[in-house]
């Protein structure tokens, strides 16, 4: 009877301690579950700002390119003949090139995100991966930020004019070429805010990791 009774205690031990293990693992399954979760959902943040930035910089390219435009404005009763394009300007040629560079910069991250998403591999495979797309994101938006301001500046110029000019406003005769000019400016600040979310991103994992 003794012996039964030590027999009985023990297995009333061993399976308090069974239902505890028990517990942890499906706490632990849960909680890798809710970790995978928000691992994806990051991943696919990931992948929206990647294509946002890489839609953003083309349309900021294709606005530019297209800028072009003729027209005829009467000074003093004179006629004079206004063509305005984009190349004119040098800085924006080199919102047309900074933009080139970020829309390339920003296919090639999307392609090596999906590729990655497809083998079910990981879209951050290591630190140096990381601190490489960082660098690359705040390069491309400090430039993105220095071509949309240079932009401005010209475009600003075109709308207010020169003082002591008999065409102070160059914007009415060409709205065209001002509007599509003023569309790829936003669009290339946008860009840039989308390059600088994804660097804050890249700090988050780094923190995390």
């Amino acid at each position: 009877m003794v012996s039964s009774g030590k027999m009985t205690s023990f297995d009333e031990e061993a399976a308090g301690v069974g239902k505890v293990v028990e517990e942890e693992i499906n706490g632990t399954v849960r909680g890798g579950g809710a970790a995978s979760v928000l691992s994806r959902r990051a991943e696919v943040t990931h992948l929206c700002l990647r294509a946002l930035c890489m839609a953003a910089s083309v349309t900021a390219l294709s606005f530019m390119v297209t800028a072009r435009e003729a027209t005829t404005v009467y000074v003093y009763g004179f006629p004079l003949p206004v063509n305005s394009k984009w190349s004119f300007a040098n800085a924006f040629e080199y919102l047309v090139g900074v933009s080139a560079a970020v829309a390339a910069h920003s296919l090639m991250q999307l392609l090596i995100s999906v590729s990655r998403l497809l083998r079910k591999s990981p879209l951050i495979p290591s630190r140096n991966h990381v601190w490489l797309t960082f660098a690359g994101d705040q390069v491309f938006a400090y430039a993105m930020i220095s071509a949309g301001s240079a932009a401005s500046g010209v475009s600003n110029l075109n709308r207010t004019g020169i003082r002591h000019t008999a065409l102070p406003d160059f914007c009415k005769p060409l709205h065209i070429f001002c509007d599509h000019v003023a569309i790829s400016i936003a669009f290339t600040f946008f860009s840039c805010l989308l390059l600088a979310i994804s660097a804050v991103q890249n700090v988050i994992w780094l923190s995390k990791n």
